[in-house]
């Protein structure tokens, strides 16, 4: 997972794939919680707004691939609660192709 090539001075990799699993378990609490929503762009981008700062460095983008090859329940309820609001799905190669958005899905960029 790209996300896991993303460390702090230090930090062993085993450390990273544990802070990388705390902030998804976190993610997927408030998920489940309704506290941050699934967004889908134009293209059917996806992006979490209201994450917030306990993301600690993991992007939306590894997030969704990581818990949709995981097959988390709450990803796929708050998936398909975006999509019926939007009136669009998730576009696989779109996530694939790392476009993402910075603020909670206003406006959307390609892969940094």
């Amino acid at each position: 997972m790209p996300c896991e090539s993303v460390r702090t001075a230090g930090q062993t990799e085993a450390a990273r794939r544990r802070e990388i699993d705390a902030a998804l378990a976190e993610l997927e609490r408030k998920l489940a919680a309704g506290a941050v929503a699934v967004r889908i762009g134009t293209d059917g981008a996806v992006c979490f707004a209201d994450w917030g700062t306990e993301r600690r460095g993991v992007t939306d983008v590894c997030a969704y691939q990581t818990l949709a090859g995981r097959d988390s329940w709450e990803l796929r309820q708050a998936v398909a609660r975006a999509e019926a609001l939007a009136g669009r799905s998730v576009s696989a190669a779109t996530v694939a192709a790392g476009v993402h958005s910075h603020d909670g899905g206003r406006t959307w960029g390609g892969a940094d």
